[in-house]
């Protein structure tokens, strides 16, 4: 009787610890009721100064959640002989680390000690998107930030060379569908495909972050290096890609030359670079992708069926990109405090 008892306590004990960590919209209403507002205008003002910021924070988020959870471990700095997240390979390219940071000092003179990182890093992902004429959604907030980031853990972040069953592996470690995996490939998450830059089709010059294998690819730009390997020496049958439309891939190859020797050169993931749209799809069925990630959406049924519908119906893609980011921003990262200092444990 009272070993069933002990049992039952812990079970209760469980459960309130549980749903005490619970994230909630509301979670910031009693202790910080300008949370979300004072975020929403430090990604404003960003955007103002800065085009490439929505791509660059909807990145950083989802480099954030893919590795340790969402607990904003990509925010911290390397310090002696640990090498952070934030200095990993596929992670060197990241940016807008100064539109956390600026909420960040405004939220610990407002409400000191109160407002986690990774909670930061969430709502700014949303007001990105939000702000970029996407859709937008309440941000399920209470994360807490966690005090690990090691640089080799980047590695674990899906490659734009990934096939259809390694990018499924990917994100169903991460507890994500085959559905979630065209939503945020189209989003600019997973390698800023939806956010992007200047005229896709000109295939201009320009410097910005390259992408990595998925996620979110309606906003952003991505260096040569990414998608080298579909314009030259593809197998030992053709040079080029043949699922790739021929003069896009030519397009390419103008830009990027077999022993290419211009550091920043590379191509916008869409021709609409800065506007969250369903661009990505659109041109994924013509042939003209970067990644072979991307490419890779088309070999199964359900998800070239996905990106079809999506390719036509916009507001579906939204509807299921806000439902698909509600989701991965839920992937629990164990955090266990509320840094003072993004780029710092306390």
């Amino acid at each position: 009787m009272a070993a069933t008892l002990v049992h039952l306590l812990s079970i209760i004990f469980c459960l309130i610890f549980q749903f005490s960590n619970a994230l909630t919209p509301d979670y910031y209403l009693q202790t910080c009721p300008k949370a979300e507002a004072t975020i929403t205008r430090a990604v404003r003002r960003s955007i103002i100064k800065d085009k490439t910021a929505p791509a660059a924070l909807l990145r950083l988020h989802f480099h954030d959640c893919f590795i340790r959870g969402c607990d904003a471990s990509v925010l911290l700095d390397s310090k002696g002989n640990n090498k952070a997240e934030k200095d990993g390979p596929p992670n060197i390219s990241l940016h807008a680390y100064y539109v956390i940071d600026n909420a960040k000092k405004e939220l610990e003179t407002m409400c000191p000690g109160v407002v986690s990182c990774a909670d930061i890093l969430a709502v700014a992902a949303r007001d990105a998107v939000a702000l970029s004429g996407g859709p937008t959604w309440d941000v399920p907030k209470g994360r807490k930030d966690g005090r690990v980031s090691k640089a080799n853990d980047s590695l674990q972040l899906p490659f734009p060379t990934f096939s259809i069953s390694q990018l499924q592996q990917s994100f169903s470690k991460r507890g994500l569908s085959l559905d979630d995996l065209v939503v945020l490939s189209g989003s600019g998450a997973r390698g800023s495909n939806i956010f992007k830059t200047t005229s896709y089709m000109n295939l201009e010059l320009k410097s910005s972050a390259p992408a990595t294998g998925t996620g979110g690819h309606t906003l952003g730009f991505s260096h040569c290096s990414s998608f080298q390997n579909r314009i030259h020496s593809f197998n030992n049958a053709t040079d080029v890609d043949p699922s790739m439309s021929p003069s896009f891939a030519a397009s390419l190859r103008r830009i990027c030359p077999m022993h290419n020797k211009v550091k920043n050169a590379g191509a916008n993931l869409d021709f609409t670079p800065n506007s969250f749209d369903n661009v990505y799809y659109k041109l994924l069925l013509k042939g003209k992708s970067i990644f072979s990630s991307d490419q890779a959406l088309l070999a199964a049924s359900r998800t070239k069926a996905l990106v079809a519908k999506f390719a036509t119906y916009e507001k579906e893609f939204f509807d299921a990109f806000a439902k698909s980011m509600i989701k991965m921003s839920s992937i629990d990262g164990g955090g266990t405090e509320i840094r003072l200092n993004c780029g710092f444990v306390n």
